[in-house]
């Protein structure tokens, strides 16, 4: 592992010598400057080599985890972030920072029982339209000077409607979809979506799909997603984290997923990285997990690093949305009608919580997680 020189650090110290070396004026006292921060500055990457190598002999990769978690909680919010550094010499991934919280959890599922409660009150005024937001939110966000755009309808059919919004300060939107599916249940449409190795099979469109890292504490996983784009354009890859809980109580599922950095998977010549995306879905069943009918609320963005305007941004997004919906009901379908096999993540009970489980699983396994994160996984 290597740390190089800032660039403009680099020019400087080389412009300096280069001064010095040409007798210019004021040049001996710029090259011995210039020769001081160069030996400074080259003990300083050799130290911190030695220490990561040392670390490296003694630790194990998860004691390595739980150690530069603590000196992350210790550091963090100090000037220049030192803990930032530590990670990026143990190239380690930080859960403390990255894991995707109960509360962004919780927010989609407001979002969703805002929209169910407006649905409601059109469908009793005979008004067959669902709301793209409620109107209370939008006031709420007047009040507090917030800037979010309304929601412009896009596509508007008897169980599928789309919607999107300008998102501040970008030329990108945000979509949402409310759909609605009847003749496959929640429970199979859901593991479909979380199945990373059925994926590869009905989405065509997928060159490579991997589960990264696992959190043990939240069930929070990092994804490694290499997507084929329209020719010309090159394929893009995620690299984001993913978490989903399933409430039986209320009766309700919902996934998150957001970019992030891992370590493990630097930026390829071969792809264009998309560093800025999320995803939101909740799945509100009409009666039970595992009886035919549910609603959903899709909510997306992403930016794909094209040069194209918005306007064929938007085309694109708005007509490849309803496609892939389609293709993950068909793959539901045909996993129902096939009975092939697919992960179940949210049948049996939760799983009790070592005091010990603070550490990240390897990708190969998966050890007993919390029961806020997913249930053991068996076949459906």
């Amino acid at each position: 592992m290597f740390l190089r020189r800032p660039p403009a650090l680099a020019a400087w110290l080389a412009g300096a010598a280069a001064a010095g070396r040409s007798g210019v004026r004021g040049g001996g006292l710029l090259a011995l400057l210039a020769n001081q921060c160069r030996f400074v500055t080259g003990l300083r990457v050799r130290r911190a080599q030695q220490i990561a190598q040392l670390y490296g002999r003694l630790y194990s990769e998860s004691s390595r985890r739980i150690l530069l978690g603590r000196l992350w909680r210790r550091l963090r919010g100090r000037p220049g972030h030192a803990s930032a550094v530590m990670a990026a010499l143990a190239g380690v991934f930080v859960w403390d920072e990255e894991r995707i919280q109960e509360e962004e959890l919780q927010r989609s599922i407001d979002e969703m029982k805002r929209l169910e409660e407006m649905s409601h009150m059109f469908q009793r005024s005979g008004v067959e339209r669902h709301p793209p937001e409620p109107k209370s939110q939008r006031e709420g966000n007047e009040d507090s000077g917030g800037k979010e755009q309304p929601w412009e309808m896009v596509m508007d059919k008897k169980h599928f409607k789309l919607w999107r919004r300008p998102i501040t300060g970008t030329h990108l939107y945000q979509y949402r979809v409310f759909g609605t599916y009847t003749d496959v249940t929640p429970r199979q449409f859901f593991n479909v979506q979380l199945d990373t190795e059925y994926r590869k099979k009905w989405d065509a469109l997928v060159i490579k799909l991997e589960v990264i890292e696992r959190d043990v504490v939240s069930g929070s996983e990092v994804l490694h997603w290499v997507t084929h784009f329209p020719y010309p354009m090159y394929s893009r890859d995620y690299v984001y984290v993913r978490r989903y809980s399933v409430d039986q109580e209320n009766n309700v599922m919902v996934l998150v997923s957001r970019a992030v950095e891992h370590p493990s998977v630097p930026e390829s010549p071969e792809f264009v990285r998309v560093r800025s995306y999320e995803s939101q879905m909740v799945i509100r069943p009409h009666k039970s997990f595992d009886e035919n009918g549910f609603d959903y609320l899709l909510t997306y963005s992403d930016n794909p690093q094209t040069v194209f305007p918005r306007y064929c941004v938007s085309w694109m997004v708005s007509s490849g949305m309803p496609d892939f919906l389609e293709k993950l009901h068909m793959a539901t379908l045909k996993a129902k009608n096939m009975e092939i096999k697919v992960k179940d993540y949210i049948s049996s009970k939760p799983l009790e919580t070592g005091s010990e489980a603070k550490a990240t699983t390897p990708s190969s396994e998966r050890k007993n997680e919390g029961s806020c994160g997913p249930a053991r996984i068996e076949y459906a």
